[in-house]
């Protein structure tokens, strides 16, 4: 069976967020940010209108996630290293002996583990397949999101569809 792509990243499909990850059994890097860039794909068959999914519906839908994290302070609310307490005014993290507190308008809490490339990218395919199946999309099989943090720095995550 023959099989379609598209791939949609634009100057607007980026956020610019702070982040810090932890790593080699339980060392955590000091706060830092990146100038994103998102892009998503899907593959599948073709619909009765000769397309896999409308570009500008994909954009949108990417371009409304990145908005979200965009000028956000990114913190992964399942990090088993960190201590992570918050309220409707203030999010406090503990590791070891550093401590942040932001003001919680200025911070994304995400589901994920961590905030890497790899997670990130994870997080905004969940994102987008939600969003697609509220819409009813049919026929994709696959979708794949690239975050990059940098020129030539990036991660994939990719997942079949059902």
């Amino acid at each position: 069976m023959p099989s379609y792509k598209v791939r949609v990243t634009k100057d607007y499909t980026v956020f610019c967020s702070g982040h810090f990850i932890t790593y080699g059994g339980g060392q955590c890097e000091t706060a830092h940010g990146h100038n994103y860039r998102a892009a998503a794909s899907l593959e599948g068959e073709l619909n009765a209108d000769d397309y896999v999914f409308d570009f500008v519906t994909l954009k949108k839908m990417l371009r409304a996630v990145c908005d979200r994290l965009d000028h956000k302070m990114l913190l992964p609310l399942h990090n088993p290293r960190f201590e992570l307490n918050y309220d409707d005014v203030r999010v406090q993290l503990r590791h070891r002996h550093k401590e942040y507190v932001f003001p919680r308008e200025d911070c994304e809490l995400l589901p994920i583990s961590n905030t890497t490339a790899e997670k990130l990218a994870e997080w905004i395919a969940g994102e987008l397949e939600t969003e697609l199946k509220r819409r009813g999309a049919r026929g994709l099989r696959v979708l794949e999101v690239e975050v990059e943090e940098t020129v030539g720095q990036c991660a994939f995550y990719r997942k079949e569809l059902n």
